[in-house]
C-alpha cells in the first residue's frame, strides 16, 4: 500500500437556512483558513441552497437536487460541519440534509464547528456527534465554538480578536487531516463492512 499525503477534499457543510442568518460570516472565515493550508482542499455545500423536501420522496426534482450535493458529499475525504443551536439542538434544514444521505458520511470524519449565544452552539454539536456516530462518521474532539458570535466579529464580517478562534481552527483540523488522511488509507485498503 502506497501512503499519501495528498491534500484532503473537505466538504464545508453550511447548515442554517434560517433567514438573516450569521452563518455565512463564520462559513466565510473557515473557508479562508481551510484555503490557506496546504493540507485540504474546500468546498461547499450550503442547506440554504438546497431544496431538499422534508418527506424523502424520490421525485425526478429531488433526484436533480441531490446528483450536485451527494456527489460533493461522496468525494469527501472529510467533513467540516458549521451549525447554529436553535432551541438546545441543530436545525431541521441540516438533520434533512444529513437524512437523506448514508454512505457518503461512513468512515469519514467530521469536525464541528458551532455558533450562538452563550452556550456557542455547543449543545447543537453534542447531538450531531450521536447522529454522526450512527451513520458510521467519526467526530474529531476539538471544535469551534462562537459564543454570542455576532459580537466576535466587526461590520466588515472579521473577527475582531482572531487568536482564540485561530487556535482552536488549527488545532480542530489538524487533527481532522489526521483522521482524514488515516480513514482514506484504511478505505483503499479495506472496504467498510467488508
Amino acid at each position: 500500500m502506497q501512503i499519501t499525503d495528498a491534500p484532503l477534499k473537505v466538504t464545508l457543510v453550511v447548515g442554517s437556512n434560517r433567514h438573516g442568518r450569521f452563518g455565512p460570516v463564520v462559513a466565510d472565515w473557515l473557508i479562508d483558513l481551510m484555503r490557506d493550508r496546504e493540507d485540504l482542499l474546500p468546498e461547499v455545500v450550503d442547506v440554504a441552497e438546497t431544496d431538499l423536501p422534508m418527506s424523502f420522496a424520490r421525485t425526478p426534482e429531488t433526484t436533480a437536487v441531490l446528483s450536485g450535493i451527494s456527489a460533493k458529499l461522496a468525494a469527501a475525504d472529510a467533513f467540516v460541519v458549521l451549525t447554529p443551536e436553535y432551541n438546545h439542538s441543530y436545525p431541521a434544514g441540516l438533520k434533512n440534509l444529513i437524512d437523506w444521505h448514508y454512505t457518503e458520511w461512513q468512515t469519514k470524519p467530521v469536525a464541528l464547528v458551532s455558533y450562538g449565544g452563550m452556550s456557542g452552539g455547543l449543545r447543537a454539536v453534542e447531538h450531531l456527534r450521536q447522529v454522526f456516530a450512527e451513520l458510521h462518521a467519526v467526530t474529531v474532539r476539538d471544535t469551534v465554538s462562537f459564543h454570542n458570535a455576532g459580537a466576535s466579529f466587526d461590520d466588515e464580517r472579521r473577527l475582531k480578536d482572531p487568536a482564540g478562534p485561530e487556535a482552536a481552527a488549527k488545532t480542530m483540523l489538524d487533527q481532522l487531516v489526521w483522521w482524514g488522511r488515516g480513514l482514506r488509507e484504511a478505505r483503499e485498503l479495506r472496504p467498510y463492512g467488508a
